[in-house]
């Protein structure tokens, strides 16, 4: 196939506005805002998306139209008349790149908490709780209504004023679709029991926006056409809303969207996780274009070209949503155009993204730290305009092999040392779960991006002090990653082994296991996973409120799907202090934070998940040697700037330590750590 027949390269007419070609960013909320404002973070987000090449890039996730709509994570406020200047430059500088922009929004009605904002009550159409962010809201009154449905009209109308393309309405899990939803709506007044009721809300809220804007404002609604619930929307009444919004002519495109959102675990089946099917609702979202005759908008884990591709040229979608796979790389079409597909980062599905929004920080791709921070992360490196430098990397985790594409991209001579035979780090260990096996992505692409910048990788190499000084480095990095701390016992610490031997295989299941975690991410949830799944009894046992904190409900709701078919126990609030041995078992000693009472378990095996310490003698040995002594000036590093501190006059190279071999953080530091050094070598 030529580029010039590539089906996700050509251009779609969308009424008057021509898309120079298939690929779009859906609107989600990365909590970029800034006092509900869409500021320079903001902008600066959607303009790198525009300037790699994407053809439509939907702000906000949603923008709410009242002040009884409260931000549920870092939601726009498009009920106000200052975010109207900030959306227009955001309009001005991606259309200045070629690229259509438009905004989603919404009255989250009970999918939001009343303890934010203003306290104002929650509200739905009937008094049904919303799991995911407990709020019990009041019934929705006459004048609610009519108040919700003019804000929506005057914040259409900023949007118009902005400059923006045209907008859509959230109507999956929000204000307009719990009227349409039986398991939202009990109503039995004019908003309820009958389709024609039920879509009463919703066909006002389109009108009155249509009535603000004039006809060649482009309008639209992200729709679920079926909740796939037993309680819920039905397929056949989803498919006839989206026909019925058609034969109205309010709306010029429909977004689909299948499932519910209620709970982690439904959210998962609507974006799903690593681990889950690709692209599993294509084939319906396709059925619905067939059957309504609209443009239709989706997105739901398509992560690559290939299936993007397939989506356009089968016809299932006129616009194809890359919504994570841009956030990991937002230079897809640009690179796909110029022939250099196969240099796309890939969207290796983790969540880490969405997850982090869910928690109530702002998004961020688990192996792209530039998104979210284009004011100083580059996305392409440049080169060097100084002269170029020997840097060596001592290992071949996410963080060295990280600093080392870097300084290869900068024009550096490099040296990437790794004591294993394969490069890749602890990734290899999450990679041993099927769910997790896509995270070695991470890993592939950047092996690919050494190997074609020339980088020499020395593997089964145990770098000594005097093997870094034979090759006259200018620049040397140590990301030697950590190995597992397991001495957090009052007594018995001999006796336990970590997670990463369970999920190495180099311990063996036994029958009765304990898993005692308080690092609150993967590996403990990982290794607990995997001995029930090969027999053993199984407990967790877990100072915090719930376990794996750190983890993100996303990625939570798929271990706890695991350990309810395996019958995994749960403890929580507890904390492992002992264990002594006694027989040909062991006994764990229990107790906890809140006071002295503990608890016996008669088991065969503790595991230990409680983080990494550094391996760090490498780093040790080679400091007095540097330059800086492994002096690092913060200031500098946040600054954009060189590092340039120099406490030994005597040494010949800068010496710094990155990623795990520092502290235990997650894949995410460590690749940040690689590139906001190096990028200024």
């Amino acid at each position: 196939m030529t580029l010039a027949a590539d089906p996700l390269l050509q251009p779609f007419q969308l009424k008057h506005l021509t898309l120079r070609n298939r690929v779009m960013s859906t609107s989600h909320e990365p909590a970029y805002s800034d006092d509900g404002m869409p500021k320079d973070r903001y902008r600066l987000y959607h303009v790198e998306k525009a300037r790699g090449g994407a053809a439509l890039t939907m702000t906000a996730g949603s923008a709410v139209v009242s002040r009884d709509s409260p931000p549920a994570f870092g939601n726009l406020l498009a009920y106000k008349d200052e975010i109207v200047p900030f959306l227009a430059e955001l309009a001005d500088a991606v259309h200045g790149e070629g690229c259509a922009v438009m905004i989603q929004l919404t009255h989250l009605g009970r999918r939001t908490g009343w303890n934010k904002a203003d306290w104002l009550p929650v509200l739905a159409p009937s008094p049904v709780r919303e799991p995911a962010h407990r709020a019990f809201p009041k019934v929705i009154e006459d004048w609610d209504i009519e108040r919700i449905i003019a804000d929506y009209a005057s914040a259409a109308a900023r949007m118009q004023a902005a400059g923006l393309d045209g907008l859509e309405i959230e109507a999956y899990g929000h204000l307009a679709d719990q009227f349409w939803s039986p398991a939202t709506n009990q109503r039995t007044d004019e908003y309820g029991g009958s389709l024609d009721n039920r879509m009463r809300f919703s066909v006002r809220v389109m009108q009155a926006m249509r009535d603000a804007v004039g006809p060649h404002f482009l309008l639209g609604m992200r729709l679920v056409c079926d909740e796939a619930w037993e309680i819920g929307l039905s397929r056949a009444d989803g498919v006839e809303i989206a026909r019925r919004f058609k034969a109205s002519g309010l709306v010029d495109f429909l977004n689909i969207i299948r499932g519910h959102i209620d709970t982690d675990n439904a959210l998962t089946e609507v974006i799903p996780v690593t681990g889950m099917r690709s692209a599993p609702h294509l084939d319906f979202a396709g059925e619905v274009r067939n059957a309504v005759g609209i443009p239709v908008f989706h997105a739901a884990r398509i992560n690559d070209v290939a299936t993007a591709r397939h989506a356009i040229a089968s016809g299932k979608l006129d616009m194809v949503g890359m919504t994570r796979a841009l956030i990991a790389d937002p230079h897809i079409v640009r690179k796909t155009a110029s022939g250099a597909e196969d240099s796309i980062r890939p969207c290796v599905g983790a969540t880490y993204c969405l997850d982090r929004i869910y928690e109530g920080h702002e998004a961020l791709c688990i192996h792209n730290p530039a998104t979210g921070r284009e004011a100083t992360m580059p996305h392409v490196v440049p080169r060097s305009d100084g002269p170029a430098r020997k840097v060596v990397v001592i290992g071949a985790g996410p963080a060295g092999l990280e600093a080392a594409r870097v300084s290869a991209e900068r024009g550096h001579d490099v040296v990437l040392f790794e004591a294993t035979g394969k490069a890749g780090g602890q990734i290899l260990l999450a990679t041993r779960a099927p769910r997790r096996r896509d995270l070695i992505g991470i890993v592939d692409w950047r092996v690919a991006q050494l190997q074609r910048l020339g980088v020499d990788m020395r593997f089964s190499t145990y770098a000594t002090a005097a093997d870094v000084l034979d090759e006259a480095p200018d620049i040397v990095v140590v990301a030697t990653g950590g190995v597992p701390d397991t001495e957090v016992l009052e007594s018995g610490n001999d006796l336990v082994v970590s997670s990463w031997d369970v999920i190495s295989g180099q311990v063996q299941p036994a029958t009765r296991a304990l898993v005692f975690d308080d690092n609150g991410m993967h590996p403990g949830m990982q290794a607990a996973e995997l001995l029930a799944e090969a027999g053993a009894q199984v407990e967790i046992v877990s100072p915090e409120r719930f376990f794996a904190p750190e983890m993100g409900g996303l990625n939570h709701a798929k271990y706890a799907q695991a350990f309810n078919k395996l019958g995994v126990r749960v403890t929580i609030n507890a904390r492992l202090k002992s264990v002594r041995r006694e027989g040909n078992g062991l006994v764990a000693v229990v107790g906890s934070d809140y006071g002295a009472r503990t608890e016996e378990r008669h088991v065969d095996q503790v595991v230990v998940e409680h983080a990494t310490l550094p391996v760090d003698e490498l780093y040790q040995e080679l400091r007095p040697l540097s330059c800086n002594l492994g002096e690092v000036d913060y200031g500098d590093l946040l600054a954009g700037k060189p590092q340039s501190v120099v406490r030994n006059a005597a040494g010949t190279f800068r010496l710094l330590r990155i990623g795990d071999a520092v502290a235990s953080r997650n894949i995410h530091a460590a690749i940040y750590d690689g590139l906001r050094y190096a990028k200024d070598f």
